[in-house]
């Protein structure tokens, strides 16, 4: 969806409409149970109020998922070439408390950094992602993430799809199956499981990356030193601080 305003999603160079948008939402929340929407602040001349809108309009269907994302520039895209006028970062830090406040008074608990639920409904899909577990990518272009005994790899199939079905029958699809360093596997776990509210246990971590808590304990101490991070015996969990600033907390366990 992105947004509900005519003017944002024109601004963002979507196809469709507000009428469109609304319509898709009434058809999925009548024929699933579950449903995401996904939507997007800090647009090109959005305001707090605007934002507010859109929030309440996607809450009035009563979405068991929610998904919020803030608009960033990506290097070779037309926003980086033509930056358009964005809010200032106060206004978009307020955007952000105003959706959380929104949210939390219907029922949609904040999960993740991006990604608010109802019980029992957050996306199992992601969750793998987050927590850092394999999958496996069938088709065309396809990404995977294996782990095996001390080492973890990233196998992409071929893209183009004639060419792709050519070597798949031939049991040749895979270009490239990068390893990830040891080094960098700490940072990699942390990219994802630092994401979600509840943090990760660090049993978990060890058995997905292979290493040993004393990998990243320099970087949990002043993790916990800059209050980005609380610790139990069992747990690391980012603190609200650490939510806000999420990349700086993701930074200290670069190799």
């Amino acid at each position: 969806v992105q947004s509900f305003n005519d003017a944002h999603l024109k601004a963002l160079g979507r196809v469709h409409d507000r009428a469109q948008a609304l319509a898709a939402v009434e058809e999925a929340a009548l024929a699933f149970d579950t449903f995401n929407l996904d939507l997007m602040y800090a647009l090109p001349g959005q305001a707090l109020a605007d934002l507010e809108t859109d929030v309440r309009t996607a809450l009035a269907f009563s979405p068991p998922h929610l998904s919020v994302y803030h608009l960033t520039l990506e290097p070779n895209t037309y926003f980086a070439k033509f930056p358009p006028a964005l809010p200032p970062e106060d206004e978009a830090w307020a955007m952000l408390d105003r959706i959380t406040e929104l949210t939390g008074e219907s029922g949609l608990h904040r999960y993740e950094v991006s990604a608010y639920a109802r019980e029992g409904h957050r996306c199992a899909h992601n969750l793998n992602y987050w927590q850092f577990g394999d999958y496996l990518g069938i088709g065309a272009g396809a990404h995977s993430k294996l782990s095996f005994a001390h080492r973890v790899a990233r196998p992409v199939r071929v893209r183009e799809p004639r060419l792709y079905m050519e070597r798949a029958l031939a049991g040749d699809a895979v270009v490239s199956a990068d390893e990830v360093k040891r080094a960098e596997l700490p940072f990699e776990f942390m990219l994802n499981a630092l994401r979600l509210r509840e943090g990760f246990e660090l049993q978990r971590f060890m058995e997905r990356t292979g290493l040993p808590l004393s990998s990243i304990e320099p970087a949990l101490r002043q993790a916990l030193e800059k209050g980005l991070i609380e610790r139990d015996a069992a747990r690391v969990w980012p603190t609200e601080r650490g939510f806000d600033f999420l990349s700086d907390l993701q930074a200290l366990f670069l190799p």
